[in-house]
C-alpha cells in the first residue's frame, strides 16, 4: 500500500514542497496521454488511496472527487493529444504532459516523486520510483487524477466516434477495438504511429493503390 515514507525522506533531506507525478494512457491505440501533478499536505492520510490500476472505477471516482475538492491538495493535469504522440513518440509526449502539469500547479514544488524512470528537462530535483504509484501517496494521487481525467476524455471521444466503443475499452487494443479498426478504419484520434493502426493504414493503401504498393 502507498504511504508517505518517500515524502518524509525528501522532507528530511530539505525539500519543502513535494509533488507526485504520474501518467495515464501510454499504451492505448487511441486518445491522449494525460499526466497529473499533485501536492499533498504533509500529514496526509487515506485508507484506500493506491495505484489507480488497483482500484475500481467507483473507488477512483470517489478519491478523485475528494482530492480535487480539498483546499489543502494542489493539483494540475497536462495533456498530449494524438498529434503530439505521433509527432514526437509516446514517451516524449508523456514527458511533455508531465512538464505541462508541473507548470500548471498553483504552487511550485522543489522536489518531485515520479512513477517509473527519471524524466529529463523538468528542472526540479526528482526521485523516480519503479512502481511508485503503489508506494507513494503523492504518486498514487497523481495516478488517480490522471486516470480519471483520461477516462472522462475518452467518454467524450466515444460521443464523437461511437463505432469504436471508447467508453468500454478507453482506447486500449482489445479484440473488440481491433475489430472496429478493421471494419471502420482508424479515426482521427487513433495513433497512426502505433503498429496496429500503421498496419491498417498500409493495408488500406495497398488495396486502394495496388500498383503503387507493388513498385
Amino acid at each position: 500500500m502507498a504511504t508517505l515514507r518517500y515524502e518524509k525522506k525528501a522532507y528530511e533531506n530539505g525539500a519543502s514542497i513535494i509533488a507526485g507525478i504520474d501518467e495515464a494512457g501510454r499504451g492505448p491505440l487511441a486518445g491522449p496521454v494525460v499526466a497529473a501533478a499533485v501536492v499533498l499536505p504533509r500529514e496526509f492520510r487515506h485508507k484506500t488511496l493506491n495505484d489507480s490500476k488497483q482500484l475500481s472505477p467507483d473507488q477512483r471516482d470517489e478519491i478523485y472527487a475528494e482530492l480535487t475538492s480539498r483546499v489543502d491538495v494542489f493539483w494540475a493535469t497536462g495533456v498530449s493529444d494524438v498529434n503530439v504522440i505521433d509527432a514526437y513518440n509516446v514517451l516524449r509526449a508523456t514527458w511533455r504532459a508531465m512538464a505541462i502539469a508541473l507548470k500548471k500547479l498553483p504552487v511550485a514544488p522543489d522536489f518531485i516523486l515520479i512513477d517509473g524512470l527519471p524524466v529529463p528537462g523538468l528542472r526540479v530535483r526528482q526521485r523516480a520510483i519503479v512502481g511508485g504509484d503503489a508506494k507513494s501517496f503523492s504518486i498514487a494521487a497523481a495516478s488517480v487524477i490522471a486516470k480519471v481525467t483520461r477516462d472522462r476524455l475518452m467518454l467524450q471521444l466515444h460521443e464523437q466516434y461511437p463505432q469504436y466503443n471508447f467508453a468500454q475499452h478507453k482506447g486500449y487494443g482489445t479484440p473488440e477495438h481491433l475489430a472496429a479498426i478493421t471494419r471502420y478504419g482508424p479515426s482521427p484520434v487513433h495513433r497512426r504511429t502505433f503498429a496496429p493502426i500503421r498496419e491498417t493504414l498500409q493495408l488500406v493503401q495497398t488495396e486502394l493503390f495496388p500498383a503503387l504498393a507493388a513498385s
